[in-house]
């Protein structure tokens, strides 16, 4: 029944959500197998194509361990996109102030570090100020009682606003768009295209993807194999129970809370440091909230998470194509899928529980 529970219900889901996904390309009046053909062979149909949708999965691999590991201990991390966001400015302040940044005659750099000092900078700006932005809210839960959604909420808008003033006002790069000059060349971490040469000089994707899959290698061991992730998990399914066994539930809050921020602002890893080169306002195609989704499909696993992030940069990547190469259907298609699958996971969890 737990194999069940874990595995065929997420994938059934799946497969429920692309039957009626079907009926409403149909009522359309357009050919679901035909849309359907172009939203899968363009993400799997190449090396190129594989190369892309793994690029759409890695950011959402960081944002659904965040969640998950939130949802691990009884909380719901909806301020992942915020998380990201002042992260990824961290990383290209960081990059651009030690990494000798000039453009246009003006220098906003302090210094010029090597690359093997400047990297894990960047990493460690992305990290901590990640977790920073993530331990607010588990502190407020923990100290005041305050609910870590509206506090993640709110702290959405602070992060946004705060690196946009950032960037505006002491950061940009000259020009019309709202982005900050690109990091010190040492700084950049190198694209998988430069490694192995059968990918696509056009794709984008970089050792990120590798760092998010020993992401998921490192949650499952925290959760499962060691004490701090067992008393993570006790206050997720019953504080009082767990603080009577000796676990502070306040503790873990604050932990769980700093996990989850720290795993989001990994995103800036990939998207500052290997594909943008720079913080660019609205860079994020909503990957922390999509990381929610992610997180519930994969059933708060990080195996499960890894699938699920995949699958969802398939959608990512295939709905472009559907969109251009079919009658009526739009890229929109990918939106509601995910609406549909949301649906099906959500009623699965409450027959379970049942």
């Amino acid at each position: 029944m737990n194999i069940f529970r874990e595995v065929l219900w997420p994938l059934l889901a799946v497969i429920l959500a692309f039957a009626v996904g079907g009926v409403i390309i149909l009522l359309l009046g357009d050919d679901p197998i035909n849309a359907y053909a172009w939203l899968l062979s363009s993400s799997f149909g190449s090396i190129r194509d594989i190369g892309w949708t793994l690029h759409y999965a890695t950011p959402l691999i960081f944002t659904g361990l965040a969640v998950a590991v939130a949802f691990r201990c009884g909380l719901l991390n909806i301020g992942a996109e915020g998380q990201l966001y002042i992260a990824a400015f961290a990383t290209a302040w960081v990059g651009i102030t030690l990494g000798g940044t000039s453009v246009a005659g003006e220098s906003w750099a302090w210094t010029s570090l090597p690359g093997f000092l400047l990297v894990p900078l960047c990493v460690l700006a992305a990290v901590l100020v990640g977790g920073f932005w993530g331990a607010i809210p588990g502190f407020l839960k923990a100290r005041f009682g305050s609910h870590e959604v509206i506090n993640t909420i709110m702290l959405n808008f602070i992060a946004i606003a705060l690196v946009s003033y950032l960037t505006q006002y002491h950061y940009k790069n000259p020009g019309p768009i709202l982005e900050t000059p690109p990091i010190g060349e040492a700084a950049t971490i190198p694209r998988l295209n430069e490694i192995f040469g059968f990918i696509s000089p056009d794709v984008p994707l970089n050792i990120a993807f590798f760092i998010a899959l020993l992401m998921c290698v490192l949650v499952y061991v925290f959760l499962w194999k060691t004490k701090w992730g067992y008393e993570l998990r006790a206050v997720g399914e019953n504080p009082s129970a767990a603080e009577y066994g000796g676990i502070s539930p306040k503790k873990q809050i604050v932990l769980a809370m700093t996990i989850s921020g720290t795993l989001a602002g990994m995103v800036a890893i990939g998207e500052v440091m290997g594909t943008r080169y720079n913080y660019y306002h609205d860079f994020s195609a909503q990957w922390g909230f999509l990381g929610i989704a992610v997180a519930l499909l994969g059933r708060n696993h990080p195996l499960g998470v890894l699938i699920a992030a995949i699958f969802f940069g398939v959608l990512l990547r295939g709905e472009i194509f559907v969109d251009a190469f079919t009658r009526y259907v739009s890229k929109d298609l990918g939106f509601v899928l995910q609406a549909i699958m949301i649906l099906f996971v959500a009623c699965f969890q409450r027959y379970t529980r049942r």
